[in-house]
């Protein structure tokens, strides 16, 4: 018997592996560069290779088209301009995110913060929401906050990774280690399955192309990119090259992106 969240798992999916472009980050830092007309990037890029995007839930309302890809309602949130940035709200419901149209739903926890038990409350009830209506819950687990000296020692991410899992998500979001040998081990330790997230803007295109492939090599079912793919000066050509290491296991930088490395913008 299938169920309905194998079927919406199945459409922000491709043979089991992600490739996402997050565009959250209105609400945290406002219309910055490659996010001010969404609804244009997203019919732009999304036949390029990705297999879902991730907005909050008001972009889905004003989208003047249906999808052809995967939508993840993101349904947490904090802001730069607030008396603490790191303490994310819960924004929306997953009922909501069902009457929307949403494949899935997302919630941001930041291990290590001062409101992390409360971050982690809503976790687990939005969780026992998701297995109830069954819809997939990506659990964006970030070590970040007081407590956090080092947010990618591999331990910590292990541990941040974990909490996630043991919480009831289906798929956890975490940031990378660094290197493919330490990140392995995160993904051992973790249940469920692990995409990577893209932190801040890369240099170089190689930057973000080798920190997928390693991360992949790790056992990471794919990448979540926002600012390496929106604010990329070029972003449907870094989305193919991304798709080919993801779901080609190949990857031909110089057929792909041009003869010479090139700085993403």
């Amino acid at each position: 018997m299938v169920l309905g969240k194998e079927i919406r798992l199945g459409r922000i999916l491709t043979n089991g592996k992600m490739l996402c472009i997050p565009l959250d980050h209105g609400i945290s830092s406002g219309p910055i560069a490659g996010i001010k007309n969404i609804a244009n990037l997203i019919d732009q890029t999304q036949d390029s290779g990705l297999t879902c995007f991730l907005v909050n839930k008001g972009i889905i309302k004003a989208l003047p088209t249906p999808p052809r890809i995967g939508i993840i309602a993101h349904m947490s949130a904090a802001t730069s301009l607030g008396p603490d940035p790191n303490n994310k709200i819960l924004m929306g419901s997953v009922k909501e995110a069902i009457r929307l149209g949403a494949d899935g739903v997302s919630l941001h926890i930041n291990i290590g913060s001062k409101e992390e038990p409360k971050m982690l409350f809503k976790l687990g009830q939005v969780a026992d929401e998701c297995n109830e209506w069954n819809i997939p819950l990506i659990a964006m687990m970030y070590p970040r906050g007081e407590n956090i000296k080092n947010p990618h020692d591999p331990s910590i991410v292990a541990h941040a990774a974990r909490i996630g899992a043991e919480a009831g998500a289906d798929i956890v979001k975490t940031v990378y280690t660094g290197d493919p040998n330490s990140f392995r081990e995160v993904v051992k330790s973790c249940p469920v399955p692990i995409v990577i997230a893209g932190g801040p803007k890369s240099n170089t295109d190689s930057e973000i192309l080798q920190m997928c492939r390693d991360a992949m090599n790790a056992g990471a079912i794919g990448v979540t990119f926002g600012r390496n793919i929106f604010q990329h000066k070029r972003p449907n050509e870094i989305i193919k090259a991304l798709h080919s290491i993801i779901f080609e296991k190949f990857y031909n930088e110089r057929s792909k992106l041009g003869k010479n490395k090139k700085k993403s913008e």
